[in-house]
């Protein structure tokens, strides 16, 4: 009866070990998002840095901020005409 006892206690720790809330598999899972996320942080550190940039162009280049009026607000320089082209047609 002991035996069987103790074959039992062993079988439940085993599958909480393995199974449980902080068992193997939910070690993996956690081990599998932590490498995403380390991912996603270098993704959005390069991001950051080439924002840091682009703001820095913008604080002390004033052809940057020419660049950026001219693209985003179209603006011209006196005797230049801008030519505004229809965008492509959907394909079905």
């Amino acid at each position: 009866m002991a035996t069987i006892a103790a074959a039992g206690l062993a079988i439940s720790l085993g599958y909480h070990v393995i199974f449980g809330q902080n068992g193997l598999t939910m070690y993996e899972q956690k081990k599998r998002e932590a490498k995403e996320l380390d991912v996603e942080l270098k993704r959005l550190q390069k991001e950051n840095e080439l924002m840091a940039g682009h703001v820095e162009r913008l604080q002390n280049d004033p052809s940057a901020i020419e660049h950026q009026a001219r693209e985003e607000l179209h603006y011209t320089r006196p005797g230049e005409v801008i030519y505004t082209l229809p965008s492509a047609p959907a394909k079905k």
